[in-house]
This record gives C-alpha cells, structure tokens and sequence, in this order.
C-alpha cells in the first residue's frame, strides 16, 4: 500500500487524526490545502477571492492526482469538499491506495467547529440554530461521496481510539 487517504466534514479531526497515524506507521502526512497553498503560492482563501471556487476546484483536483501518481507513500488529507468536485470520488478506489471516510456525528461536529467559527469562513457567521442545520444539510449532500471511501471509522471518540481503529483496517 502506498497512499492512505483520510476524507471527511471539516471538523472530523482529518489533520489531527493524519499526524497521529504518520507517527505511528512512520509514513509522511501531506494536507492537500497545505500543498495547493505551497504550489500555488497563494493561501485557498486568496484563490478562492482572486480565481474563484471553479479555479480552487481545478488547482485541488490536478494536486490530488499528482500526490496519487507519486511513487512515495503518504497519508492524505483531503479537504472537506474534495471528493465532491471533479469526480475526485472515483479517485478514491485503487489498487495502491486506502480511503477512510472519518465519520462525525452532526453534534461532534458542532462541538468542535463552534470553537473555531471565526476561521471558517463557510460558518463564521451563522448563528448557533444555523451552523447545526448547514452542517446536517452539508453532511446530507455530502454522504454520497464520502461514502465511496472502502472504510469509515467513526470519529465521535478519542483520536486514540479512531487511530487504533484506522490501524486495524489497515492490517
């Protein structure tokens, strides 16, 4: 195996989750947004301003299957849309790759984005009430790429728990 791909709602624990298991299986962590960032040399929220979401869209998939086509072994962090745009879901199959699909519940979610609401743009400004039904509509249109991933684990436990069952299935 060489590519281990995690994917999941913002908030799922993607990076935390990645450097845990990195340390673990002693196989490098890449963030996706992190590598546009670097390749493009501009940060997602400026290309988002700047070349809009189509372009983002584009600059996510090319460097998706860039780090798929690489011969090293790297665990991969998608961002949240990721699989959504590009047919990138159809990526997420392969014989040199596993994708795991962290999987939280609309609560666990909540409790954790609440805490970091002003840096996510998507939320920064909704109310309480507002952010529990956008993430629970999110999710909804959502689950259908996120459920083409050959594993979920579930992330409403400690990041302990999640990294010892992502060793599991990767055994």
């Amino acid at each position: 195996m060489k590519k281990i791909i995690l994917l999941g709602y913002m908030g799922s624990g993607k990076s935390t989750i990645a450097k845990s298991l990195s340390k673990i299986r002693q196989i490098p962590f890449v963030d996706l947004d992190d590598y546009i960032e670097k390749k493009s040399g501009m940060s997602i929220k400026s290309i988002f301003e700047t070349r809009g979401e189509i372009h983002f869209r584009k600059l996510e998939h090319e460097a998706f299957l860039e780090l798929l086509n690489d011969s090293s072994d790297y665990i991969i962090g998608l961002g949240g849309g990721t699989p959504c745009y590009a047919n990138n879901h159809e990526l997420l199959i392969g014989e040199d790759r596993v994708s795991i699909y962290l999987k939280a519940s609309i609560d666990t979610l909540f409790n954790r984005l609440v805490l970091e609401k002003e840096k996510r743009p998507l939320i920064a400004n909704k109310t309480d009430e507002e952010m529990k039904e956008f993430i629970a509509m999110h999710l909804f249109e959502r689950s259908f790429y996120y459920n083409k991933a050959q594993y979920t684990v579930s992330v409403d436990q400690s990041v302990d728990e999640i990294v010892a069952d992502i060793v599991k299935v990767l055994e």
